[in-house]
């Protein structure tokens, strides 16, 4: 029945693409979101929050600026990079990889926002990989699918390099990169979402998922996602249609449609803000359905942007390992 529903909304969906607005695609990057700005958004009602600094180890090291894949577009060839975080021991065990996604509207925000929880992760063990991802400035839905999948494959490709098991990677994002998280999990297997990329003989599978207060659904009663009646909201701007417009394509784009029994163990890390995970109790319903193991953990009036800043980065970053820890049986 699934299956069913799902073509009828690509049938949907691809009779309504000439009415696809292009507007959002300004070709400049949007710096709207960062660490600081939300910072001074946080403190008017958090005044004792901290901004989590980056940090040193000699327990790790780092590598920036990797191309995992390249790309041609319509205006010019198109590299995308990402970041590798990993631990300097030796090892015969191989490692858990972490790849981190950060958020921002799928219009705004940069992989630095995480180099601080790439580099704890690290610390504690995990190779992580913050990779870029194309964004509603430059190209729509499903483009940033596309482009993680395609980071997942060049990690898979990689494994050896790393000291990676390919049967433990993760997929961890926050806000906007929670939803994609969840939606790359949710998407498994399905090749419709793969897009063209690199390393295309290797799987983008996510083995667990870390959605840190990302939506499940954009067309559930609990979503907020869609409100154009101020200015042009972020799903609009990412999609190129309205939700009324085109809800077919909103409702494709929501991880709770795919949700089945490809999708991986999951952890949810919550704020106290209740629109930021939309269809969550529908998705663990599902999930439960195919014995697949979930776990909420929620920071009690706490704000959206936690995760960036103490006094919840710290037991975030522990919710990480221990869920990890369980899935993985680590010792």
């Amino acid at each position: 029945m699934k299956q069913i529903i799902i073509i009828l909304l690509i049938c949907s969906i691809a009779v309504n693409a000439a009415g696809q607005s292009l507007a959002g695609v300004t070709g400049k990057p949007d710096t709207s979101y960062n660490t600081n700005a939300a910072y001074r958004s946080v403190i008017k009602s958090h005044p004792t929050a901290t901004i989590v600094p980056e940090f040193q180890s000699a327990s790790f090291k780092e590598k920036r600026n990797i191309v995992y894949t390249s790309l041609q577009t319509d205006s010019a060839d198109r590299t995308l990079l990402l970041d590798v975080f990993c631990p300097k021991a030796k090892t015969t065990a191989k490692r858990t990889a972490i790849v981190i996604i950060h958020g921002g509207g799928w219009r705004s925000g940069n992989r630095s926002q995480h180099y601080p929880l790439a580099q704890h992760l690290a610390n504690l063990g995990y190779v992580c990989f913050t990779p870029e991802y194309r964004l509603s400035t430059e190209a729509l839905y499903p483009a940033a699918v596309h482009d993680l999948k395609a980071a997942i494959r060049w990690v898979r490709k990689n494994a050896k390099k790393y000291d990676i098991d390919t049967a433990k990677i993760t997929v961890l994002g926050f806000s906007a990169g929670g939803e994609l998280a969840a939606f790359i999990g949710a998407t498994n297997g399905k090749a419709e979402f793969e897009g063209g990329g690199a390393n295309l003989h290797y799987s983008s599978k996510a083995n667990a998922v870390i959605d840190i207060d990302g939506t499940l659904s954009f067309v559930h009663p609990e979503s907020g996602e869609g409100d154009d009646s101020k200015r042009i909201s972020a799903g609009t701007y990412w999609f190129g249609y309205s939700k009324k417009d085109n809800p077919a394509l909103w409702m494709q784009a929501s991880p709770l449609t795919h949700a089945g029994k490809t999708s991986p163990p999951t952890l949810f890390i919550n704020s106290s803000v209740e629109r930021m995970h939309a269809g969550r109790e529908d998705f663990i319903r599902i999930l439960n359905g195919f014995n697949i193991y979930t776990e909420v953990q929620t920071f009690n009036n706490s704000p959206h942007h936690f995760c960036l800043m103490n006094p919840w980065f710290e037991p975030t970053v522990k919710h990480i390992d221990d869920f990890l820890k369980k899935v993985f049986n680590h010792k």
